[in-house]
């Protein structure tokens, strides 16, 4: 382990401390926020306590895995959720599982597999805490799903002043809908009830194809299918005209993997090395499209649910983030503008040189019941996954292309994510989000003294006068 990752491993993990204060940063280390102190709670009652007696702003985190300081602002009090983190009970007839917030869903995948048992909704990897997937109503590559409140009973919230409210489709309903996908602005998330899926045993499919083609191919093969689990497809750059679709299809032919999770910690040279070569090597990207993929793909997989949902995102982490970083942006087009938005992204990352190591294409359905939905229509999504330098010059770089497709996404219906860099102007974010007004009021009433507080709402928030 060299000294840029042993740097890193002491950002994300723990904190450092500067002149009496703390600072808390996100995986992208871009992003360092000084605040008063940092608490990791272990009962919901000290979360209560703290929250009712505080004076200050109050800020949220579990992982740390946003990438724009969604998790803190300047001088809070920052709770660390990752210690409030049991199993509180699981019903496997029902298959309901209630959990404490901070829980990571790789923990709770060791808790259900035994009972074979499956996430319903999560994130791609296994990493992340439950509180945090619900604050950002994350989703993953589920097919005939969307975002992960469609699969959340109900949850509790630790409010403004120190009390706890239980909030559901029936029960605190305005609680419910904007706390989901409320970036820590409401209360402070401390349980949910979730809804589980069978561990069935899946086979992975693939299929290469033209970029032109690809809208057709979803919908006739994939859209509809009753056994299909899991699905995206991979645009490569630098050209983005060919895309790869992967797809994880029921099966009950035998397992070619007996594990039923997937390794954690598998990080290792072979991985870092591969990462920066297709990212900036030469002939890496041509090389992952034409050699690597193929050949990988080329070989049957078929594996237990648990173990495709339970990856380990630390497969991604480079040697070092001090001169460059890894960065993630999100884009939801509507279905029928899929083309269009195709040749505007194609336009914008060539004409800014945007050393692109990948995007993933996904599908969901509307979400009409988060207050900040992301998708009110259905949509395909565009992950882009890119390298960046850290430097001043490359921050302003990226915020110049990352406006254009904002407005690009905006001009065809659709939105942007908010995890990532907070690049946006606010007229695109309410442009993007038009029922941001009514989450505001709701945030006034439930948090009148604005005690929850982050860089994004720090950004957008409009109190009620």
């Amino acid at each position: 382990m060299n000294l840029y990752r042993l740097i890193w491993v002491a950002a994300v993990c723990l904190t450092l401390t500067v002149q009496g204060k703390e600072i808390v940063n996100d995986i992208t280390q871009l992003n360092p926020i000084l605040v008063d102190r940092v608490v990791s709670p272990t009962t919901v009652e000290e979360i209560s306590n703290l929250v009712a007696t505080h004076k200050g702003p109050i800020s949220i985190g579990g992982g740390r895995y946003s990438q724009g300081g969604q998790t803190a602002t300047d001088n809070c009090l920052f709770i660390d959720m990752r210690n409030l983190n049991r199993v509180i009970s699981l019903n496997v007839k029902d298959r309901i599982i209630t959990v404490q917030a901070g829980i990571t869903w790789r923990k709770i995948q060791e808790y259900i597999d035994r009972e074979n048992l499956s996430v319903m909704i999560m994130q791609s990897f296994s990493n992340f805490t439950v509180g945090g997937s619900l604050s950002v109503n994350a989703h993953g590559r589920y097919v005939g799903q969307g975002s992960i409140i469609r699969s959340v009973e109900s949850i509790k919230l630790v409010m403004a002043n120190g009390k706890i409210k239980k909030a559901s489709r029936s029960k605190n309903p305005d609680l419910f809908y904007s706390a989901i996908g409320g970036y820590g602005g409401i209360g402070v998330i401390v349980e949910a009830t979730l809804k589980l899926a069978i561990n069935t045993p899946i086979e992975r499919n693939t299929k290469e194809l033209a970029v032109s083609k690809y809208k057709d191919f979803f919908f006739n093969n994939i859209r509809n299918s009753q056994t299909t689990i899991f699905q995206n497809a991979d645009l490569y750059p630098p050209k983005y005209s060919r895309m790869n679709s992967v797809s994880w299809t029921e099966t009950s032919k035998p397992l070619t993997t007996l594990e039923r999770l997937s390794p954690q910690n598998p990080t290792n040279f072979l991985n870092r090395w591969l990462l920066k070569w297709f990212s900036s090597g030469p002939g890496g990207k041509f090389c992952r499209q034409h050699i690597y993929d193929p050949v990988t793909y080329s070989f049957t997989k078929r594996v237990l649910r648990n173990y495709e949902a339970s990856y380990d995102l630390r497969t991604l982490e480079p040697d070092s983030r001090k001169k460059s970083t890894y960065a993630l942006q999100e884009y939801f087009i509507p279905i029928e503008q899929f083309d269009n938005f195709v040749k505007i992204l194609r336009n914008t990352l060539t004409k800014y040189k945007v050393n692109v190591l990948n995007v993933s294409v996904r599908h969901a359905l509307p979400d009409n019941e988060s207050i900040l939905s992301w998708s009110q229509n259905e949509v395909f999504s565009f992950v882009i996954y890119y390298n960046q330098g850290t430097k001043e010059k490359d921050k302003e770089g990226v915020s110049i292309w990352t406006n254009k497709l904002i407005d690009a996404a905006i001009s065809v219906g659709g939105s942007y994510y908010l995890p990532y860099q907070i690049i946006a102007k606010k007229e695109q974010f309410l442009k993007a989000y038009p029922n941001a007004k009514k989450f505001f009021e709701i945030k006034s009433k439930a948090d009148p003294e604005n005690k929850f507080q982050n860089k994004l709402w720090d950004a957008y928030y409009e109190p009620n006068p």
